[in-house]
């Protein structure tokens, strides 16, 4: 299960470059991708409390964090050096992470009211500076890990608010039945969390549509690489062009879909088609992108009803329903949300 930020077919190129001032950043690629990453499924927990005769459930919500330090070691899960009591230490990373987690969860309890992962209160688990210049950050169904960076074409991972709650996000996918990591399923899956990512940013931010740079991963390429960040939800395809990393392949409608065996059917170049549905959706419905474009992503796969091999059309008529649901059959949000669909030609027009 590879829930890595970064790309494979990224790394592949760094990996492959001849040039001698990057032999460090190709180092580190190559032992990137022969890095172990054990998938570990999350536990689910409800913390109750007994007051008398009473069973008391916590009503009001506040995130659990624990932070801890790799050492620049691959075992997990380090040493704890922050928990949710404790003033911010010397380390940037672990501060990063631990503002990270914290913006995540208010994002999702203030938006949507989800207590934490699995709307319960799950603990946030992390840990920083794993590996020697490991170039990613993932989660491997029990924690957010993130890399350091060569320094010469990724920095620290924590650095990218973008990147902690595109981590994350995984784990709510996952809790709420979980979407196929293979071909459209697996790009949905990461869609979703670049939706939600970006979402984060712009809530804590206070946002609209038209002020947010719809970025994910903007400030972890290092500043010699020509690029803004590793994806565009608003110009899929713009992200990247650079002599190492290539030009970023992501297409924005499926008159670019991209066939193919890698990176489990292409889940990461893929994901730019429903992320710029969710784009030209939210631009549409203007305001404040998490009100009420992310409002029906959320509602479609936290619903229960999406099959963990549904592919883009699939995907596109939950939204629908989500949306009908919530506002009526008429209601202008659907319009939105079917016209973005149509745009990047996963639904025909009048298709539903």
């Amino acid at each position: 299960m590879e829930y890595g930020i970064v790309p494979p077919y990224l790394l592949h190129r760094v990996a492959a470059t001849d040039k001698p001032h990057l032999a460090h950043a190709a180092r580190a690629a190559r032992h990137t991708l022969l890095a172990p990453r054990e998938y570990r499924p999350h536990r689910v927990g409800l913390e109750l409390s007994v007051d008398g005769d009473t069973l008391v459930a916590r009503t009001e919500p506040s995130p659990d964090r624990t932070i801890a330090d790799a050492h620049g070691t691959q075992t997990l899960p380090g040493k704890t050096v922050r928990t949710e009591d404790d003033p911010p230490v010397a380390d940037t990373a672990v501060n990063q992470a631990f503002d990270g987690l914290g913006a995540t969860f208010a994002f999702y309890w203030e938006a949507y009211q989800r207590d934490s992962i699995d709307g319960r209160g799950l603990p946030l688990d992390a840990t920083v500076h794993y590996g020697q210049d490991y170039d990613n950050a993932f989660w491997n169904g029990e924690r957010m890990v993130f890399g350091d960076g060569d320094g010469d074409v990724f920095v620290g991972f924590t650095g990218s608010l973008t990147v902690i709650a595109h981590e994350l996000t995984h784990g709510v996918t996952e809790d709420s039945g979980g979407l196929a990591y293979q071909g459209q399923s697996g790009a949905l899956n990461e869609s979703v969390s670049d939706v939600f990512a970006v979402l984060t940013e712009q809530f804590t931010k206070d946002q609209t549509v038209h002020d947010a740079s719809w970025l994910i991963g903007e400030g972890i390429l290092a500043p010699a690489i020509h690029g803004a960040a590793l994806r565009s939800l608003k110009a899929p395809g713009t992200a990247y062009d650079d002599p190492v990393l290539g030009k970023d392949p992501q297409p924005a409608t499926m008159a670019g879909y991209v066939q193919t065996t890698d990176d489990n059917g292409g889940v990461h170049i893929n994901s730019g088609i429903p992320n710029h549905a969710f784009y030209l959706a939210a631009v549409e419905l203007g305001g404040r992108a998490w009100e009420r474009a992310g409002l029906v992503w959320y509602r479609t796969i936290t619903a229960g009803t999406l099959r963990q091999d549904a592919d883009f059309e699939a995907f596109a008529n939950a939204t629908l329903a989500a949306a009908a649901a919530e506002y009526g059959e008429e209601a202008k949000e659907v319009a939105a949300v079917r016209t973005a669909w149509t745009s990047v030609g996963v639904l025909e027009d009048g298709q539903s």
